[in-house]
């Protein structure tokens, strides 16, 4: 692997985010479970399912930078997970129609070798206006919702839902990507010149 970067995660969203800003890197995906833990907070939730996919691509690769990150989407103290089905997915327009959430992103970035390594969790506000039953059922049909946090993606066809946001955009598409290029640049990750980013060896 020529790149010192790794992300590692198979998110198409996460992907398209780095490549747009100029980092060069490869995927690996981590096989950790997203599972939960009894009275997790979304907060720690996210920042523990983080760090956890970063240090178990990390320990294969330690002498790599790697990105992880986790989002979930809550509203009324409640996470929205990814639907299973039709059913689930009409359940969470229903509860997110006409309504404020929050869309929660940890992100952890780890590089064994050097023993250096950080988290942060990075919150945005999304309304999403007061949907009809015509277009929840069109919005399901479309596919779209069955593999995002809360059922829709604010870069995709569900963009006609937003109403407002208040915070990062890139934090609902799935990577913060302000915070987290400060927090690279912060470890020593990277540097950034005239000519582009550059991964430190």
């Amino acid at each position: 692997m020529g790149n010192r970067l790794i992300l590692a995660s198979k998110s198409p969203r996460r992907y398209e985010l780095l490549k747009q800003v100029g980092f060069d890197f490869d995927v690996i995906p981590s096989r950790i479970e997203e599972n939960f833990f009894k009275g997790e907070s979304p907060r720690k939730h996210v920042l523990r399912l983080a760090e956890a996919k970063a240090l178990e691509v990390g320990s294969q690769y330690p002498d790599h930078w790697v990105i992880a990150a986790d989002t979930v989407v809550y509203i009324d103290h409640s996470i929205l997970g990814k639907p299973k089905n039709r059913e689930e997915a009409m359940e969470m327009l229903r509860r997110l129609s006409g309504k404020e959430h929050w869309v929660l992103t940890g992100f952890s970035v780890q590089h064994l070798q050097k023993g250096k390594g950080d988290g942060e969790a990075v919150r945005t506000a999304v309304k999403v206006k007061k949907l009809t039953p015509v277009e929840m059922e069109w919005y399901i049909q479309t596919g779209e919702p069955f593999d995002k946090a809360g059922g829709y993606a604010i870069q995709g066809i569900g963009s006609f839902m937003i109403e407002s946001i208040k915070g990062s955009y890139t934090n609902v598409v799935g990577l913060p990507i302000c915070e987290l290029i400060q927090m690279l640049t912060r470890l020593g990750a990277i540097k950034i010149s005239s000519d582009g980013i550059h991964i430190s060896p």
